[in-house]
């Protein structure tokens, strides 16, 4: 019989090691990480200890990759899997489902680098909404985590004059979950793809009164011409070309009220050769730049912005980059 193939395993700076048989340990890394999302999706509305009795197979593989462990007589989840709750849960299982679907378009027919479109437009709609509804963990960070600690914003965000850009909107539900948390301030979501823009509508449809204070439209952001229009602005810029970005920042800025504050989201420089390559491929394929966090702040810095502060997200996750413009 063939020897089984042995456990992948990640080391800072060495990547993956794949023991003699590198093809087969990554196609099964792959379902374990299939066993891992289907768990997670399923621990949302039934108590994890059912869920990994009801599968014992699919259970054993996440114990094979160490995700799982036996305690007591009983199962342990990595404290990876367990600590996040909630819309932070809903959101986790959205974003890596996604990634995966990602994953499997690239190998079934990759997406071609497309800097009119961010990558994005070959993407199927299931990908886009998984994508789309993941990021509403973003914005609900955004209104509970961040917002509070950044001078005057709140207090902005709290009155009927509040305003709110969100670019790159996808299916808008960043743009919801500002929405929800700021009752009275209006959110403007802009895109570049009409496609993505459709299917917001029909995500706002079902939003509730929420979907009366956002408003859509198609809008390159490096041509954005508003001044002085916004409390906050949100830029995710891993998903944008250099070119692209380097368009974007000055008009995004000059969009800012004075003490208004611009909200990047940056991926932050990994350690690790494996993650640093994912990331580069993955930002190349969704037409994305070499922006770093420490690049975007000192960016920020140089373009006149001021307060500049930095909020990780989860650990080896994305790095909110905040500042804030000048009072006049």
């Amino acid at each position: 019989m063939p020897s089984e193939p042995t456990s992948p395993d990640v080391r800072p700076g060495s990547g993956l090691v794949l023991g003699d048989d590198p093809v087969a340990a990554l196609e099964a890394a792959s379902w374990a990480l299939a066993a891992m999302i289907g768990t997670m999706r399923e621990a949302l509305t039934a108590p994890v200890a059912d869920v990994l009795a009801t599968a014992p197979e699919r259970t054993a593989v996440l114990e094979a990759v160490g995700l799982v462990t036996r305690e007591h007589g009983g199962l342990t989840l990595h404290p990876s899997l367990r600590d996040a709750t909630g819309q932070t849960a809903v959101g986790a299982v959205e974003a890596k489902l996604s990634s995966l679907r990602q994953a499997v378009s690239a190998a079934a027919a990759p997406v071609a680098h497309d800097a009119a479109n961010g990558g994005w437009a070959g993407l199927d709609d299931e990908v886009l909404l998984n994508q789309g509804r993941a990021s509403a963990v973003t914005g609900h960070a955004l209104a509970t985590k961040i917002v509070p600690q950044l001078t005057g914003l709140a207090d902005r965000l709290g009155t009927a004059d509040g305003r709110i850009l969100d670019v790159g909107t996808g299916v808008a539900a960043l743009a919801v979950a500002l929405a929800r948390a700021f009752p009275r301030a209006h959110v403007v979501g802009i895109d570049i793809l009409d496609r993505v823009l459709d299917l917001a509508r029909i995500e706002l449809a079902g939003a509730g009164d929420a979907a009366g204070r956002v408003s859509l439209r198609r809008q390159d952001v490096a041509e954005l011409a508003e001044h002085a229009a916004y409390d906050l602005v949100w830029l995710p810029a891993p998903f944008l070309t250099e070119a692209a970005l380097s368009a974007a920042l000055p008009r995004a800025i000059d969009a800012l009220r004075p003490g208004g504050w611009m909200v990047v989201g940056t991926n932050p420089a990994s350690p690790d050769s494996l993650l640093r390559a994912v990331g580069r491929w993955t930002a190349v394929l969704h037409g994305g730049n070499s922006y770093d966090t420490e690049r975007m702040a000192a960016t920020l810095t140089a373009s006149g912005l001021r307060e500049t502060r930095r909020f990780p997200t989860v650990k080896g996750g994305p790095v909110l980059v905040a500042a804030r413009s000048p009072q006049g």
